[in-house]
């Protein structure tokens, strides 16, 4: 395949994912986070169905797998993205992105505690530079916290999610090709956020009047983020492997924040950039043991 197609299909994942925080923040001008969330999940199921229609590869799930998949997609989408969204309404897009790019870092602790997989020192320390990272850009000259605290602890619910669902796709992931266990688990999201969408925010739902923006960054977001990079990425990793794939991910924070500037106006000094620069080196050096889990979708890295 040719060498220049399969690098733009790493990238392009990485830079829709960066800018997935941006077009969250751009859609919550009209909608809450529920109806962005359940409106983004049907818009990608629909697409991925289609997708999966096309290409003939509907697989059948054995009915044994389906509480594995109810668990998952309770863990992923609907915790991860409850956590994920709330905390974007009370912390900038560049924080959010920073915090839910240390999933990776986190899993293998986790993987270490409780299924005493291997940890290694290079993981440690990663996780270990990555938390200074973040601290660098949360916390001011004075030693206060600049971010809501309330923020970072439903971004910290968003990580343990991943985290969570990370640990339990391996039961799944051998059996079933990746498409079908992304496509599954957000119809089973949808099932999950319905009742909490009409519960809560229809009545606003039906009463917004989003703007042209609003439309197309949900349209980004459901087609870019949750179809078009997943099936790029897919492709990445079978010409170039997980290991090397991985490495792009590590450019998210920027594509982030340099949007988040551009199209938000949110600040972009200094100190910020120091930490942005840290986290990445943490996750540099966490990828130097070969440890670091597969990617989100199936892990969703996006926001």
């Amino acid at each position: 395949m040719n060498r220049i197609f399969v690098y733009t299909a790493a990238i392009l994942p990485m830079i829709f994912w960066g800018l997935s925080f941006v077009w969250t923040k751009i859609i919550f001008t009209s909608y809450g986070p529920v109806t962005t969330l359940t409106l983004r999940l049907i818009i990608s199921t629909i697409v991925l169905s289609l997708l999966i229609l096309v290409t003939g590869k509907r697989e059948r799930i054995q009915r044994s797998d389906l509480r594995f998949f109810i668990l998952l997609a309770f863990l992923e989408p609907f915790c991860y993205f409850i956590g994920e969204s709330f905390g974007l309404k009370l912390v900038s897009a560049t924080l959010a992105s920073v915090i839910i790019t240390t999933i990776p870092l986190v899993t293998p602790v986790f993987a270490w505690f409780l299924l005493k997989e291997r940890l290694t020192w290079v993981n440690v320390s990663g996780l270990v530079i990555s938390f200074l990272g973040v601290v660098v850009i949360v916390v001011g000259r004075d030693f206060q916290l600049t971010a809501s605290p309330a923020g970072l602890l439903l971004l910290g619910f968003a990580v343990l999610s991943a985290v969570g669902y990370g640990l339990l796709v391996k039961k799944v992931v051998g059996r079933y090709s990746s498409l079908t266990i992304v496509n599954v688990q957000n119809f089973i999201g949808i099932l999950f956020f319905l009742p909490v969408f009409f519960l809560t925010e229809f009545h606003d739902f039906i009463s917004a009047r989003p703007g042209l923006d609003v439309i197309q960054a949900l349209m980004a977001l459901a087609v870019l983020c949750s179809a078009v990079a997943f099936v790029l990425m897919t492709i990445a990793i079978r010409e170039i492997g997980i290991s090397r794939f991985n490495v792009f991910t590590n450019i998210i924070p920027v594509i982030t924040a340099l949007f988040a500037w551009m199209v938000l106006g949110e600040s972009l000094h200094a100190r910020k950039l120091i930490g942005i620069a840290i986290v990445i080196a943490g996750l540099f050096l966490s990828q130097l043991a070969g440890k670091r889990p597969p990617v989100k979708e199936i892990f969703f890295v996006e926001g």
